[in-house]
């Protein structure tokens, strides 16, 4: 029985750090690539980190029912291709998917037995200096000045307080403070469910047989 995995986090929370480690270490878990419109940052790669594709081709695969969720994140479209989920459970991995908080409330709707798992920063500083820096960052990279970075800043804040509230709708919520500390806590909630009743009650009932 595969399992699915939902993360979600504020932007600058160190959700996509804790998930790749994750994954680095658990070879059990396929990690869901989503679909967005925009445009690639820094050394982010093709079909590693997003699938890249227009606003055309997004909409033409909302009208043909291919995303288990999708949302519009800052003037882009993202979204969870249904084709992931079947690949998980024919390979019999747990999936794992990295979406905000509106897509993981429509993954929750169609798919109820999925774990969700909020991420949050220590406090607004913390995650403040943590968008500061990874700004500086794209800029360099990217060789950009023209946009507003204070504005872009701000925006990310104004959007994590509204993404916080929310936090109940989440089976988990694990404050990113320490890094060691909050990647055991994550591998220690995938280890947890993993052995839920429901989840190895085929099993259980194998066990069982033997003794008949």
């Amino acid at each position: 029985m595969s399992t699915v995995f939902i993360v979600s986090a504020p932007s600058g929370s160190g959700k996509s750090t804790l998930v790749r480690w994750l994954l680095a270490h658990d070879s059990n878990l396929l990690f869901s690539v989503s679909y967005t419109t925009r445009a690639p940052r820094g050394s982010e790669v093709e079909g590693v980190d997003y699938h890249y594709i227009g606003n055309p081709e997004f909409e033409e695969r909302l009208k043909n029912d291919e995303f288990l969720e999708w949302a519009r994140v800052f003037d882009h479209y993202y979204g969870t291709h249904r084709g992931i989920w079947d690949e998980a459970q024919k390979t019999g991995k747990d999936l794992v998917l990295d979406i905000d908080v509106q897509g993981a409330a429509q993954l929750k709707e169609r798919i109820p037995d999925a774990v969700s798992i909020f991420i949050l920063a220590p406090s607004r500083e913390i995650l403040e200096q943590r968008l500061r820096n990874r700004s500086a960052a794209e800029q360099k990279v990217q060789e950009r000045q023209d946009v507003d970075m204070e504005a872009v800043i701000q925006k990310r804040l104004k959007k994590a307080a509204e993404e916080i509230r929310n936090y109940r709708q989440y089976d988990y919520v694990l404050v990113n403070g320490v890094l060691d500390r909050s990647t055991l806590t994550l591998a220690a909630i995938v280890a947890a469910e993993r052995v839920r009743r429901v989840r190895v009650e085929s099993a259980v009932e194998g066990i069982l047989s033997d003794f008949a």
